[in-house]
């Protein structure tokens, strides 16, 4: 039992009883009017904390699963009052490390009442978590005494990659796959025969299924010519080579670089294996140290997702030309081979100018780079004066806009041996590299 504010302003106004009291009758008189009306406040608050222990709500947290990094995870609690309103005010002991949207709920139920109470959640680490009991107030009738207790909750909660993005991904490729978004069909594109339909004005007309219309006027005088649509080839082998080195222990936008390449990872395996491909991953830092052999059909993405899970970035050097040769001992046929990591200099990319030089033309390599926003904002951001402040800012900026000249020489070079490029805000990286990967499929790159 806590007493509640109600009564602390009852015990200031016994004070102001006494001074009435004594200045009217007696010292003593004062002192024992206080007592009285003190102790019957107190007796009051004692039977008011007693009361609403009778009267305790039900309060139950829905099964919490698993979380999502990097996003806000919505948690929700359920509270039942019983035949008389109350007012609450409820703790939830989510783990520390997480932030919160609300960190103290507070509500009032009407008599024989149930209500859902929502607050979000944002990790910003995978792992395994503790999360603690539930802590509740409920005020008594006469708004003297809170009745202060804990509800057995705990229990143990999972952060995953951005499961919440890869939902929201799903449901994206589901509506172009039947059609309410229109799928991108381009003709002489692709090599797999998709439709026959009539000719248009402005089609090409080597596309002309002469046979086709011919069967067709035999049976119908009248018809047009029939023109061949096709669309990219499916079932092709996409490899994604994850590297989680030093760089990718470094944090962009609230997540480590490795978890926005992660996240990346996954969304960009969903679409191959949407789009029927084979897909494998590799993660790598002096050796690979996780090798998941490319398959197809959706059971492939729930061992993704369990494989990589557990992964952290450690501070060693990647190996990318041991990453590259491991793979080529390991797939023979050609493939589109993603390597998702980070440069910074021309001397530092090196080695990875080499590996990824390798692969051509046998396979397709594609580059991937997660970029740090600040550092763009650094580098675009004017100095207007030239204080000690505006000095500083201007050796920054020179810096910031040094590292993202030298990062375009490498990507210069890259494209020069044939390798894709793709340089992108990490916290922007997955939407820019699945789209990507949907325009190399429609143009049949792959």
């Amino acid at each position: 039992m806590v007493p509640s504010g109600r009564v602390y302003l009852l015990l200031v106004l016994g004070i102001a009883i006494a001074l009435f009291l004594s200045s009217v009758f007696s010292v003593s008189v004062g002192i024992l009017g206080t007592l009285l009306f003190d102790g019957i406040v107190l007796l009051l608050t004692l039977a008011d904390g007693l009361l609403v222990r009778r009267r305790r709500i039900q309060i139950s947290r829905q099964p919490l699963g698993r979380l999502s990094i990097g996003r806000d995870n919505p948690v929700v609690l359920t509270v039942e009052s019983g035949q008389r309103p109350a007012k609450l005010l409820i703790r939830d002991y989510y783990p520390s490390e997480f932030g919160v949207s609300t960190p103290l709920l507070q509500t009032s139920l009407p008599s024989s009442s149930r209500q859902e109470l929502t607050y979000t959640v944002h990790p910003t680490q995978r792992g395994e978590y503790a999360w603690g009991d539930i802590q509740v107030r409920q005020l008594g009738g006469w708004g003297l005494a809170w009745d202060d207790r804990k509800i057995p909750q705990s229990t143990k909660v999972a952060v995953y990659p951005d499961l919440i993005g890869l939902r929201q991904l799903t449901i994206r490729l589901t509506l172009q796959n039947t059609g309410t978004m229109r799928q991108a069909r381009r003709m002489g594109i692709g090599t797999e025969f998709a439709e026959l339909r009539e000719y248009r004005m402005g089609d090409d007309p080597r596309f002309v299924d002469w046979k086709a219309t011919a069967r067709r006027m035999g049976a119908t005088p009248a018809v047009s010519l029939q023109i061949r649509v096709l669309e990219p080839e499916q079932e092709q082998t996409l490899i994604i080579l994850l590297d989680r080195g030093r760089l990718m222990t470094a944090r962009v936008q609230g997540l480590k670089r490795f978890d926005w390449g992660l996240n990346a990872t996954l969304a960009l395996a969903l679409t191959g294996l949407n789009r029927g491909d084979k897909v494998g991953v590799a993660v790598f830092d002096r050796e690979v140290t996780t090798w998941i052999p490319p398959e197809r059909g959706q059971h492939q993405l729930s061992k993704l997702i369990d494989r990589l899970t557990p992964i952290q970035p450690v501070l060693l050097e990647p190996d990318y030309v041991g990453a590259v040769t491991k793979l080529v001992n390991q797939q023979t046929r050609r493939a589109l081979v993603v390597l998702i990591t980070d440069i910074v200099d021309i001397t530092a990319s090196a080695e990875l100018l080499a590996a990824l030089g390798r692969l051509t033309p046998r396979y397709l390599p594609f580059c991937v780079t997660l970029r740090d926003p600040q550092v763009d904002k650094l580098a675009y951001t004017p100095v207007s004066t030239l204080d000690g402040g505006a000095i500083e800012a201007a050796y920054t900026r020179t810096v910031a806009l040094d590292l993202l000249s030298q990062r375009q020489v490498a990507f210069a070079q890259l494209k020069q041996k044939g390798v894709l490029v793709l340089d992108a805000p990490a916290n922007q990286i997955s939407d820019q590299l699945v789209n990507r990967y949907l325009q190399l499929k429609a143009r049949n790159q792959l």
